[in-house]
């Protein structure tokens, strides 16, 4: 349910290429760092959001998602399970179209409120793991 491979595809393929890494900071040993690198790999642009507000793999960073001063399409989240809520519910606030939980962060709660406001959502995934099995 909350991977489902449809939703996943999607995401992955037409949600658009602006993906906000929530949690995205400099440090290397970080797994955001890693898989954000992935993400511009395969062609996203990725916006590091961190309260340091650190340019990252090249990209501009920001402090929150409410600072970003264009429109972002997916919210990958990179936060604990009980900081992820709020953050997935400044991806609905802000009009991102998808919200990326990644391995481990769960709040089903969460999940329901942002598939009730009409984005897409997969919690418990990692795109970098996903997206090589789009073939």
């Amino acid at each position: 349910m909350y991977g489902d491979p449809a939703t996943i595809r999607r995401i992955l393929t037409q949600s658009g290429d602006t993906w906000a890494v929530v949690g995205l900071s400099g440090n290397r040993a970080r797994a955001a760092y890693g898989v954000a690198e992935v993400l511009q790999r395969y062609g996203k642009r990725i916006v590091p959001v961190h309260p340091k507000a650190e340019t990252v793999h090249g990209e501009q960073g920001y402090a929150s998602l409410a600072d970003i001063p264009f429109p972002v399409d997916v919210v990958d989240v990179f936060v604990n399970s009980h900081l992820a809520g709020g953050v997935a519910d400044e991806a609905a606030a802000i009009g991102a179209k998808a919200v990326w939980f990644q391995l481990g962060v769960i709040d089903e709660a969460a999940y329901d409120r942002t598939r009730a406001a009409g984005l897409d959502m997969v919690m418990d995934r990692c795109p970098a793991i996903e997206i090589p099995r789009l073939g």
